[in-house]
């Protein structure tokens, strides 16, 4: 199936396509000689916004739960990525454990795990499913909507390793962002590869950390294409100490929001968009519950902070814990819509390649809001044609697989971020003064 996607054709992000497929033989060189130096994330789901004059990530995913819709003609290349990531960690690997979420009931994420397991398999290792839901005491099967099922089982922790009974793994595959913190269970396997590492969960992870490598990642590839970095990247501030629900940090978090606004207001006259800029609010830390807010103007901020301040004073508990460091990311607006909802690519990696992707499409929601919210549903990237490779004779805008090209490129560069984002916060790495 092709998803009836419109998007905008015309105007600067075909310059954009252009300059990247004019490019490719370039673009393609400097990723090897990145991964020469530097280590992919094990697998990683890229955000991308389209809003027609620039094309940016908006947000990376360390442990992507989404496995499940991509089609059946991307499996192929799922298997290959998979077998070359084992090769090159574990080469004599022949058994991987799987750790999920604690989301047995919840058949669409089970359904991902049932993916996860498929390629895996296909790529030559025997899979088991290991549970850490302490609730989980003995083999429990979940049968999923299209007739297969799931086996969830209560994992084995002994001194060194962790396993199943009668299963004894070389390598875990961590399909859970961490975000309620680190498991002991999970600490000191020193004996085996625990992909991907702890630090990359969400209760250590910070946002900051990734858009400051990819900022970097965007400046160096601007310059290898001759491009305005801002046309591929987010404007970003940062706001510490912000608690809405007392009406902590306010401060700071309004003047982060007027100078990433100012900023973007700039470049939207530098480049004649005729747009009203806007931020997205969010936690530094994936694991907090702060909602993630659009703000179109300062003087919306009084707002976003009046009602938790409201619950607090009448004593109604409020969904804060507490003071959060807090990112203000230039929004990134979307130009595609999918069976008439707004759309955004999710492009799929594992190792360092491209092995797929889809549309999240919502409804219900705006261009210049987040799709990632109850209600969204997902439509997978599909060709018209057979051919998937890019086209650089055609027309820019008129071939679906330049743009997915264009949209792999993107993801790229923030995998790239990625693994300068573990490389520089892994605790475990060697410092030298």
């Amino acid at each position: 199936m092709v998803p009836h996607l419109v998007t905008a054709l015309t105007g600067p992000i075909n310059e954009l396509e252009q300059r990247i497929l004019d490019g490719m033989p370039a673009i393609e060189r400097w990723f090897r000689l990145e991964w020469m130096e530097h280590t992919p994330p094990f697998y990683t789901a890229v955000d991308v916004r389209n809003a027609g004059f620039k094309l940016a990530p908006v947000d990376a995913n360390f442990f992507p739960g989404g496995w499940n819709y991509l089609t059946t003609e991307m499996l192929p290349l799922a298997v290959q990525a998979a077998q070359a990531a084992i090769e090159k960690i574990c080469p004599e690997a022949r058994n991987l454990l799987v750790i999920p979420e604690n989301r047995g009931r919840n058949t669409s994420y089970m359904a991902n795990v049932a993916q996860l397991v498929r390629i895996f398999q296909m790529a030559g290792l025997n899979v088991r499913v290991g549970s850490i839901d302490p609730a989980v005491k003995s083999p429990k099967k979940v049968d999923l909507p299209d007739g297969s099922t799931v086996c969830l089982e209560p994992v084995v922790r002994t001194k060194r390793r962790l396993g199943l009974k009668n299963f004894d793994p070389c390598t875990i595959l961590l399909n859970t962002d961490l975000a309620a913190g680190t498991p002991g269970i999970l600490e000191d396997l020193h004996e085996q590869y625990l992909l991907p590492p702890l630090h990359a969960g969400w209760s250590v992870r910070r946002k900051s950390n990734h858009l400051h490598s990819y900022e970097e990642v965007s400046k160096r590839f601007g310059k290898l294409l001759g491009i305005d970095p801002w046309l591929i990247q987010s404007i970003y501030a940062r706001a510490e100490g912000v608690d809405l629900a007392r009406g902590k940090g306010v401060e700071g978090l309004t003047a982060a929001v007027d100078q990433v606004l100012t900023k973007v207001r700039r470049k939207y006259k530098e480049y004649g968009i005729n747009e009203k800029p806007f931020v997205i609010v969010k936690s530094e830390n994936g694991a907090s519950s702060l909602p993630i807010s659009t703000i179109r103007d300062v003087k919306e901020l009084e707002a976003l902070t009046k009602k938790p301040r409201q619950k607090a004073m009448a004593g109604a508990t409020t969904d804060d814990a507490g003071p959060t460091d807090v990112i203000v990311q230039e929004g990134v607006l979307t130009r595609e819509r999918v069976h008439d909802g707004m759309a955004e690519p999710v492009v799929y990696m594992m190792d360092r390649y491209v092995v797929g992707g889809f549309y999240r499409v919502h409804p219900d929601r705006g261009a210049d809001e987040s799709l990632a919210l109850p209600g969204a549903s997902f439509v997978p990237l599909a060709f018209s044609q057979s051919g998937h490779l890019p086209q650089p004779g055609a027309k820019p805008g008129a071939s679906a697989p330049n743009r997915f090209y264009m949209y792999g490129v993107i993801g790229r560069l923030a995998m790239v971020a990625a693994s300068y984002e573990l490389e520089a916060t892994n605790p475990e790495a060697e410092v030298y003064e």
